[in-house]
């Protein structure tokens, strides 16, 4: 698997934005969702050059949604929160 392919998007809502800025260090990541933890970690680690302490994953199943008559279901998909070693940050750009 590609490193670049594991991470798909950081989630930023206000639950992650707690999590980055209370002090605990933690950033919240989409990830492809046959990535397992230690792929994470070597991604991380690469791309953004920083110390991975440790990575917590959670599996997401696709919500049900409709349009009309017709029925369907989101993707699946997989979230990743790590948590950085003492001093270590992750520049990123929220977006709006």
């Amino acid at each position: 698997m590609n490193i670049a392919n594991i991470i798909k998007k950081p989630i930023v809502t206000e639950k992650a934005t707690v999590l980055k800025e209370k002090g605990n260090n933690k950033y919240t990541f989409m990830v492809d969702k046959d990535a397992n933890k230690f792929q994470i970690r070597e991604a991380v680690e690469t791309l953004f050059k920083v110390k991975v302490k440790s990575v917590h994953t959670a599996n997401y199943t696709g919500k049900r949604r409709r349009r009309g008559k017709y029925v369907g279901y989101k993707n699946d998909w997989k979230k990743a929160i790590i948590k950085l070693a003492q001093g270590q940050e992750i520049q990123m750009v929220d977006e709006l």
